[in-house]
């Protein structure tokens, strides 16, 4: 049986970095991209970090019965969702890798149950830390979003509560105070 690891953490922890770093050099991974109807950030190109869809294909999918979780933000932009599809990335033997919330963790559980085992990576990084890196990455935009930057920072701590990481059965736990001491932790718990 596989396992579905799941990096999960507040905003600008550092699970973009330390995802790509950890399939970088790992043959044993495989990587499941998740969906958003978001518009495409500076940097970003389609099926890397994302796959970039609409509200359609989204109903679509989900009249299908292959969402496996959906989240939605009402940000200072509109409605954003962010999903994770059942499209074939989940089949085969290969440990999977992905980023998401605890949100996803428990909707992936619930959607494979017994089939796959669920191991969430709780990925932690100090506040102020946390805020220079997204304030300094967001004015880095051609159009920074400070509000969104703000509204994402401040529902974290609802989002990622002692209450709610003890319910998703956090065990894992890694501060990302250096990235290469964060990242060879997290290969420890994963065997490779």
């Amino acid at each position: 049986m596989n396992r579905i690891y799941v990096l999960t953490g507040k905003s600008s922890s550092g699970k973009d970095s330390i995802f790509r770093e950890l399939m970088k050099d790992d043959k044993t991974l495989k990587s499941v991209i998740p969906y958003t109807t978001r518009p495409l950030r500076e940097g970003e190109h389609e099926g890397v970090e994302y796959r970039f869809s609409d509200e359609d294909e989204f109903s679509r999918l989900k009249a299908e019965g292959r969402v496996i979780e959906d989240r939605s933000y009402n940000t200072v932009q509109g409605l954003w969702r962010y999903f994770t599809v059942d499209d074939g990335s989940f089949d085969g033997d290969e440990d999977i890798l992905l980023i998401g919330t605890l949100d996803t963790v428990n909707s992936i559980r619930s959607y494979f149950g017994s089939r796959k085992e669920t191991i969430p990576i709780y990925i932690e990084c100090d506040d102020g830390d946390r805020l220079i890196r997204a304030v300094n990455r967001e004015k880095k935009r051609k159009d920074p979003q400070y509000k969104e930057l703000c509204r994402r920072f401040l529902a974290d701590d609802e989002d990622f509560s002692e209450e709610r990481l003890r319910a998703a059965g956090v065990a894992v736990r890694i501060e990302n105070d250096d990235l290469f001491n964060c990242i060879r932790e997290i290969r420890k718990h994963i065997g490779n």
